[in-house]
């Protein structure tokens, strides 16, 4: 099968022939990918910097956004059949944990997260588990939501940790309206009540965020320090985190979720303010679950732009240059 490796980080990956992955144990489901989305993760990973967390062995399959057609089943499957539409959770987990049992496999004792630390799905096929199934409602297509696997499951996931702090007449700004924050727009106008004010410096980005129902888009901070009860940051480098914290009021919680700059405050303005700062990793299975039912009610939409797999640098250049309005989609 074709499929899209890294062999060495500071290069851009290659397509590659490789063995189609088979099914071997009970609860295994072999996924005929038919969409993967193109993450900045991607960058970063080719950039190297997941190395260290993830330990992968090079070469290796990138992409953890992955939706399809279930292809083969192993014998104790019982949710899906092959030929079900299919989204993937991007961990698979072992269900037995503490963090399991309890809901937050995201934290499971003994995941793997294929695209980061094992073979992802920019490819034909991948082989991942029962547990990381959720059957597509009819309509949907992979195409459509693939993305949903993992950018707007971050985004969902960190809403959902906000909505508590959100009353009616609160304010909530999202800096960045890219890949991950026109999905959380939508989420927080789906599930809050809360004003949404939308920084992003990309007059295109900003016409997104309007029509994704954000009261007020604003290319930069400028006014809006000490406003905020949350802010949610997509962004998280080229000094987003230092406006985005300052935008809190007190009591006041910076949600950040993008990544790859640094958090400096003095810790007696942490205390004295009672501000909070809160780390967004992707969410569980549960939350893509309810995640699937926005997007089956049309709640959530993607804005996406399809590339052939055999054209993967050509949307990774599109993505670091800014050229990609919303999230590259990876068709094999």
């Amino acid at each position: 099968m074709k499929a899209v490796r890294v062999h060495a980080y500071g290069k851009r990956p290659s397509v590659d022939d490789v063995p189609e992955p088979k099914v071997t144990g009970p609860f295994d489901v072999l996924v005929q990918v038919g969409a993967a989305g193109l993450c900045r993760t991607d960058l970063h990973i080719v950039e190297g910097q997941w190395a260290e967390k993830s330990g992968v062995q090079l070469p290796y399959v990138i992409g953890h956004e992955n939706a399809g057609w279930v292809r083969e089943v192993g014998a104790a499957v019982t949710n899906v059949a092959p030929g079900d539409a299919v989204i993937l959770h991007p961990l698979v987990t072992c269900g037995l944990c503490r963090a399991c049992r309890r809901g937050d496999d995201v934290h499971c004792e003994s995941s793997k997260f294929p695209g980061i630390d094992t073979d992802g799905g920019m490819a034909e096929y991948l082989l991942t588990s029962a547990r990381s199934v959720v059957k597509l409602a009819d309509g949907l297509e992979p195409a459509a939501v693939a993305a949903l696997a993992d950018a707007g499951l971050t985004a969902y996931h960190a809403v959902r940790k906000a909505v508590p702090l959100l009353h009616p007449g609160s304010t909530c700004v999202v800096i960045g309206a890219g890949g991950l924050g026109h999905i959380g727009i939508q989420c927080l106008v789906a599930m809050t009540a809360a004003r949404v004010i939308v920084v992003d410096p990309n007059p295109r980005a900003r016409d997104l965020a309007s029509e994704l129902g954000a009261h007020e888009v604003v290319e930069n901070g400028d006014g809006l320090d000490d406003s905020a009860h949350v802010v949610l940051d997509f962004v998280g480098e080229q000094g987003a985190e230092r406006v985005g914290l300052a935008m809190t009021r007190r009591a006041g919680s910076y949600f950040v979720i993008g990544y790859g700059g640094k958090v400096d405050i003095p810790t007696i303005d942490l205390i004295s303010t009672e501000r909070n700062i809160i780390g967004n990793l992707v969410g569980s299975y549960t939350d893509l679950d309810e995640l699937m039912t926005l997007a089956a009610q049309g709640r959530v939409t993607l804005h996406t732009k399809q590339y052939p797999l055999a054209s993967v640098n050509e949307a990774m250049d599109d993505l670091e240059a800014g050229r990609l309005q919303g999230r590259g989609i990876l068709v094999p």
